[in-house]
């Protein structure tokens, strides 16, 4: 029987999405999917949602939680990561508490900033060993990874060898959310995007062969005038002339001109909601014994096929019926041929039953491509750090990422990322 592996299962609502998808798709009715999770409970509720949700849709999957990792990854054709290394509590904690000792405020700090390179740190040991297990009991399987910082974790499983995409929702809301803000039709669109993670650019959007972008620049610089949650990327928008791909309270800590201690009426005239991410977490702990209820315990529980790219991509690679998504891939070859090849990028890539075949996009306009570089500096440093094990990789990293460079001073920054590895303690692999 072929399998589907998820490895962080407890994120339950997000494998119903996902796995839930995954049941409405004829080709993979005979597939088991395997749940992985070192929570044992939050795994046994997954397991339970799940099979309620196989028994409501019809489906002839098999679902099966497991405890022990290697076996559920013993045989996989898929695995779907959706991990988070140290939780909310300490790990986000931390991330967010020690810096505010310096006066660094940050509102996700998932992917970028002195919060996304920690979050790296203490991820990419994790993702290592995977990698083994992979290579060790299903080396051909493809490694779908949702798991932030997106770029370089994925990176990290391609230097290992395993063949992996990294999978974001931005890129497929990107465009209906922006014509929604702005009251625009969202028929007969055609559009282009590409970057980074987090920083790719709507590089052309069309609707029956017109350029729609002098209407939306229009628009989108009529509604800076009254306070909205994407004042960040309208900004960006009418400076830099593309809208980016990621909301404006990421943006906003990715650049060094939003989150100045400086210029703190900034923070009111962009409207962004610093410590974004703690509150989002705590309201997620809040709220979980209703949500409990209501998606595990739930009888009659159902789903419809989601947007999100993990069902589609296995489908494709199934069936040999193709589907195209944004997918973070190496940029071999220059893909965008101004930006570095050994960083990863988000491009429009093809999928059947060959793999995923990454479209070429050329040169992005250098404006745009200068910010994504200042983005890929602290991620090429962050692994080689990483893969060292070497502290000075580590300040180097943080020193060249754009916002906290903007704050502190070379001291500061090495004093803040000291504090941060005696704050994370085993969370970390020794440093020298």
């Amino acid at each position: 029987m072929d399998k589907i592996t998820f490895l962080g299962a407890g994120s339950t609502v997000f494998a119903k999405n996902v796995l839930g998808d995954c049941m409405t798709v004829e080709a993979l009715q005979d597939f088991e999917f395997a749940l992985y999770d070192i929570d044992e409970q939050r795994l046994h509720d997954s397991e339970m949602m799940l099979n309620n949700l196989k028994k409501n849709l019809h489906s002839n999957v098999t679902v099966k939680a497991y405890h022990n990792r290697k076996d559920a990854l013993s045989g996989a054709k898929y695995i779907i990561n959706a991990i988070q290394v140290g939780g909310y509590d300490p790990a986000t904690i931390t991330d967010f508490e020690i810096p505010k000792k310096y006066n660094l405020r940050q509102t996700i700090a998932d992917t970028l900033g002195i919060g996304g390179i920690f979050r790296n740190l203490r991820t990419i040991p994790v993702m290592q060993a995977f990698a083994d297990d992979i290579k060790e009991v299903c080396p051909d399987a493809w490694f779908l990874n949702y798991t932030n910082p997106m770029a370089v974790l994925t990176n990290i499983m391609l230097k290992e060898g395993i063949k992996t995409v990294g999978l974001c929702h931005s890129v497929q809301v990107c465009t209906n959310d922006l014509l929604d803000s702005l009251d625009l039709p969202k028929d007969n669109i055609q559009s282009k995007i590409a970057g980074i993670n987090h920083m790719a650019w709507l590089l052309e959007i069309k609707q029956n062969g017109t350029d729609l972008y002098p209407e939306i620049k229009k628009r989108a610089k009529a509604k800076q005038k009254s306070k909205h949650d994407d004042m960040v990327r309208f900004e960006i928008l009418d400076k830099f002339g593309f809208y980016v791909t990621e909301s404006s309270e990421h943006n906003a800590e990715y650049h060094p001109y939003f989150i100045k201690n400086r210029y703190p009426e900034l923070i009111d005239d962009y409207n962004i909601p610093l410590d974004e991410y703690p509150r989002r977490c705590i309201n997620q702990i809040e709220e979980w014994s209703q949500m409990r209820d209501d998606i595990v315990n739930d009888q009659n529980l159902t789903h419809r096929r989601s947007n999100e790219y993990g069902s589609y991509i296995i489908e494709a690679m199934e069936t040999n019926k193709p589907f195209k998504i944004g997918g973070n891939v190496l940029n071999t070859g220059g893909l965008i041929s101004n930006l570095p090849e050994n960083a990863v990028v988000e491009v429009p890539c093809l999928v059947d039953a060959s793999g995923i075949a990454p479209t070429y996009i050329g040169a992005l306009p250098e404006q745009l491509a200068a910010l994504n570089r200042t983005n890929i500096n602290t991620q090429l440093l962050t692994i080689e750090a990483a893969l060292t094990n070497d502290k000075s990789k580590v300040y180097q990293a943080a020193m060249l990422d754009p916002h906290t460079a903007s704050e502190l001073s070379i001291n500061d920054i090495i004093s803040l990322c000291d504090d941060l590895f005696e704050a994370h303690g085993d969370w970390l692999p020794p440093y020298k």
